[in-house]
């Protein structure tokens, strides 16, 4: 899963996947809110669920912060863990402190992210 309003990275990151081969889908929400729904829909349904959520920060409706909070209060009813990675344009050492708060995020990532580190990740989390 993929939650960024940035369309060319979304764009790229999409090539990437359709290119290598390295997923067999990608859910793409542009904000935070779209994406909350989605899982809230499919909490209890394992196979709906992504592997792994690649997050922007700053995103119309619902930011990643926002998202983050929503995220927490719904993880208990989510019937498999996820793996999340920020993955942001910023620079802000407080927005790199700030998700430190967060035990859930797995790696805090500044763009432009390698396509190798990109396709790294996902391949880790088809295999394990």
């Amino acid at each position: 899963m993929l939650i960024d309003d940035d369309e060319i990275f979304t764009y790229i990151i999409k090539k990437i996947i359709e290119e290598s081969e390295i997923a067999e889908q990608i859910s793409i929400f542009s904000n935070g809110r779209d994406a909350i729904n989605y899982l809230s829909e499919v909490a209890e349904e394992e196979t709906l669920l992504p592997k792994v959520i690649f997050l922007d920060l700053n995103m119309p409706l619902l930011d990643g912060w926002g998202f983050l909070d929503e995220y927490i209060r719904l993880k208990p009813k989510m019937c498999k863990k996820i793996n999340l990675y920020v993955i942001t344009s910023s620079v802000s050492t407080y927005d790199h402190e700030k998700s430190k708060e967060y035990s859930d995020i797995t790696d805090f990532i500044v763009k432009p992210l390698a396509k190798e580190k990109f396709i790294s990740i996902v391949k880790k989390m088809s295999n394990g």
